[in-house]
Order: structure tokens, then sequence, then C-alpha cells
């Protein structure tokens, strides 16, 4: 996938690390942000003052109830910091988690199979001043474990007594030389949900 190669580029420590979990039987989980620190639809994303790159990553949302089971679909952004992130794996927190660093929206699609969700195609388009500066598609069904799978690793050993949003990764990853900007408007459509937009400030 392009996020792997992506993350493997951005330093010699991360392409150990990154290279192993792709193909680990774990995946990777971490916390990303509290309800109160999302963005929906329409409201800023943000990119860090002490980061120089900085990318959006358009992912697939499962959102679950208590149980775990898989009450519907949105579209995610996980704003990162690459910079941040490629100089130690350890500072993955702060690449990550940070003021508007999580977008959901623009609705919950529901009713919708395992099986149906990854006939999807997920597109991001980053405008600036007007004009059109990346753009970038790829298929849900390029998510390599089963939906079921990450559940499952999410609810291990972990409860969430009001359910939670499990973010699935990103196939989408800009070039190395691309980075946000403030006032840049990001849009991500997965065509069986819809599109989620976000204009970029500073935080």
């Amino acid at each position: 996938l392009r996020s792997k190669d992506a993350r493997m580029e951005e330093s010699d420590f991360s392409a150990t690390a990154y290279d192993r979990v792709y193909d680990a039987t774990r995946p990777e989980l971490f916390f990303k942000a509290l309800p109160e620190k999302v963005v929906a639809c329409g409201e800023p994303v943000g990119i860090r003052t002490d980061a120089q790159w900085s990318v959006p990553e358009p992912e697939l949302v499962l959102l679950m109830n208590l149980r775990g089971d898989i009450a519907g679909y949105a579209v995610g952004n996980d704003m990162s910091s690459r910079d941040i992130e490629g100089e130690n794996l350890l500072y993955l927190p702060q690449a990550k988690v940070y003021h508007r660093s999580c977008a959901v929206g623009p609705w919950v699609r529901v009713g919708a199979t395992e099986e149906q969700a990854r006939e999807w195609e997920i597109e991001i388009q980053i405008e600036r001043g007007g004009e059109t500066v990346f753009e970038g598609a790829v298929s849900v069904n390029q998510i390599k474990r089963s939906f079921g799978k990450l559940r499952d690793f999410m609810f291990q050993s972990q409860v969430f007594p009001f359910g939670c949003a499990l973010l699935t990764g990103t196939g989408i990853v800009p070039d190395d030389n691309f980075t946000l900007e403030e006032d840049d408007t990001v849009r991500i459509r997965i065509s069986g949900i819809g599109c989620l937009n976000n204009p970029v400030v500073r935080v």
C-alpha cells in the first residue's frame, strides 16, 4: 500500500517498524481523538505550527456500538505531521493527536454490509487558491484486514461504553514534496457515503 511505502520513506528508524506491522497478524491501533476534539464537515482541520510536512489521510470510518457491532460508516480525515513522526516513531502521538487533527462526516451511512462497502471508492482533492494541487483515489477493497478482524482487535481487553469510531487506514498519501498550507481545502469523498469538506488552519 502507498501508506506503507510512505511511512517507510520517512526515516530509517520508522522503516523496520512499519514493514513489520503491515505484515503482522496484529494491526496498528492507536488513540486518535476524544469526541469533543473531532471536527465536523465544514469545520477547520489543523496543521501544527511546529511541523513542516503535514498531510491529510482519507479513511473509511467504522462506527461501532458498545458491543462492537458496526452501526454505520462515515468519511474520516486522519491529519498527520509526517516530519515529526519520521524524526522518531515514538513521536507518533504528537504527530497524530493534536487540536483539530481528526475530521469525521458528513453523516452516517447505515445498512451497508462489508461486501458492499468494499465496492466503494475513496477520493481526495486538495484545493489551494481555487486550483487543485493534489488528488488521488483508492478502492476501499484495498483495506487489508476484514472489518471484523479490526473490530476484534479494537475491543480486545478494552471497553467502549458509548461505542467508538475506528479509522481504517489510508491508501492515499501525497508525494514527499507536498505539504498542506493554511487556507487549503480538503475534500474527501467516499462513493457510498458522501463528501467531507474541511478548510485548513494552523493550530
